[in-house]
């Protein structure tokens, strides 16, 4: 494609007019907005978070929030909503707050307040909160207010992290406690309740069931011996109507023949156990009482010699040591038989109580496991408290605090001034672009034949009159005097009786959402 330059100065020329009216448009809201707005003044204080004073190898604090997310939660805090409207009700950060409902003032203060954070791998992360006001006392006042809302939120939301978890190990420590003691007094009443069928006595029961039964055999056997011999006693007296006694000795009563196997039998047990043994407490009290019995029996029968007969003494003796002894053994079979049936009830109750206990005691470890735990961690969170408290812990510090600056930093007046030359120069450009994207006539001889495909052979140019010429040019000019002319007493007269242009503009930046 050829480009005629020619043809287009000649366009650019004729619509000159109006292009200068976008360009001074532009030019002139820049330049004046430039010239208007405000002075601002903005201040900067940098904080840094630094790591626990106390190193983690030694006491492992129980706050485990990552500094970026400390970070991130403090800075929601700090712009709260509250916040910001107290601190610029406090500090009386704008000029017509009185004017401004709440949801400008806090957008407003969002706009105006920076927060830049620098982190990386092996880094220090530093905080940086700047403010622009309307002077540099007031965006001084105001960072250093956002710098101590953020000191006094990290210093509380640590120590309450920390309290936090103290107070819950405490109540978890405490709830152990009284799940012990519960637990404890169960496993105490089931052993009282169930004292005779405990698991830890089964082998005492087996071996005294043992016992019990070769006793109650051996009590048998002398039941038939002394039957048999009390038998062979009337026998004997009734064929020789005399009592003799084997080799000439006297025979023994049946408490002493009794009291000889008791004896017998307790140095049988002293072999094997110790003299607090139930086996030996019993055996002494059994031979005790045989003593006692024996020496009764010797003062009975000297009351009763005087009045038996002369006839049958002793006969009489005879029968009636052999009827004691009889009742003896009796008496020692019932109970023996009696001791024998509690013990084995006892046997078969201790299996179901051994599996209850058991449970029991299992529960009282895992328990006590868990209490252990507890304490160990009380103790943690005890030491974790004290150090957040004393600030030993990690912690944001101030490097720089925010001071009042001795010059301005804003508006960027040239800036300005340039972005609004730029936006009429782009205007402009886009009417001239947009003109000729509309405008589908045909002009030139290179349009005939690019667009129909046609070499012309001749072209006849359009042959103006001087008179038109002047009459044009003059048009020209004199519309790009007015256009010179009229803007800027256009825009003066908007600015001056309507609507101060850079409050225009800053609206017209906010619905574009560019400011």
């Amino acid at each position: 494609m050829n480009l005629d330059i020619a043809f287009y100065w000649k366009l650019l020329v004729r619509r000159m007019p109006v292009m200068m009216l976008f360009v001074l448009l532009g030019s002139g809201l820049g330049v004046i907005t430039a010239l208007k707005l405000p002075e601002t003044w903005s201040t900067e204080a940098r904080l840094l978070v630094e790591a626990p004073q106390i190193p983690d190898e030694m006491v492992r604090s129980t706050i485990q929030t990552d500094a970026l997310e400390q970070l991130d939660i403090i800075q929601e805090r700090l712009l709260t909503r509250a916040n910001l409207i107290d601190i610029a009700n406090r500090l009386n950060v704008f000029e017509n707050l009185r004017e401004m409902d709440p949801d400008e003032v806090e957008e407003a203060m969002r706009t105006a307040t920076r927060i830049r954070r620098s982190e990386g791998r092996n880094q220090a992360t530093v905080l940086r909160i700047s403010f622009e006001a309307r002077s540099g006392r007031v965006a001084a006042a105001v960072v250093n207010e956002y710098v101590t809302i953020i000191l006094d939120e990290n210093a509380s939301f640590r120590i309450a992290r920390a309290a936090g978890t103290l107070q819950f190990f405490q109540q978890e420590v405490q709830r152990m406690e009284e799940e012990l003691a519960r637990q404890s007094a169960e496993i105490s009443q089931f052993k009282s309740d169930n004292v005779a069928a405990l698991p830890e006595n089964q082998s005492y029961r087996l071996g005294r069931q043992t016992l019990l039964q070769e006793r109650l055999e051996r009590l048998e056997r002398e039941r038939s011996v002394y039957l048999a011999q009390r038998e062979d006693v009337l026998n004997i007296y009734e064929a020789t109507g005399e009592v003799r006694r084997e080799g000439g000795q006297a025979a023994l009563s049946a408490d002493e023949q009794r009291l000889r196997n008791a004896e017998a039998e307790l140095n049988t047990e002293l072999s094997r156990y110790s003299e607090t043994h139930p086996n030996i407490v019993r055996l002494r009290a059994l031979v005790e009482r045989l003593e006692a019995s024996i020496s009764a029996d010797k003062a009975a029968l000297l009351a009763e010699e005087e009045e038996i007969s002369t006839e049958d003494p002793v006969l009489t003796a005879t029968l009636a040591e052999i009827d004691t002894r009889l009742n003896f053994i009796e008496n020692d079979i019932e109970s023996t038989t009696d001791e024998l049936a509690q013990l084995q009830e006892a046997i078969a109750r201790s299996s179901s109580n051994g599996i209850i206990l058991s449970g029991l005691e299992r529960e009282y470890e895992i328990i006590e496991s868990r209490y252990n735990a507890a304490v160990l961690n009380l103790n943690a969170s005890q030491m974790s408290e004290r150090i957040e408290t004393t600030a030993q812990g990690q912690r944001i510090t101030i490097i720089e605090s925010a001071t009042v600056p001795n010059d301005p930093t804003g508006p960027n007046r040239p800036k300005i001034a340039i972005a609004g030359a730029a936006v009429g120069i782009g205007l402009a450009g886009a009417y001239f672009a947009l003109l000729e994207f509309l405008n589908r006539t045909i002009r030139r001889p290179a349009e005939l034949v690019s667009r129909f495909d046609i070499t012309p052979i001749a072209t006849i140019p359009y042959m103006e009159s001087r008179r038109r010429r002047l009459t044009r040019r003059a048009s020209i000019i004199g519309a790009t005097v007015f256009v010179l002319i009229s803007v800027p007493l256009a825009l003066w007269y908007i600015d001056s009786t309507y609507l101060p242009l850079e409050l225009i503009v800053q609206k017209g930046l906010a619905r574009l959402g560019l400011g």
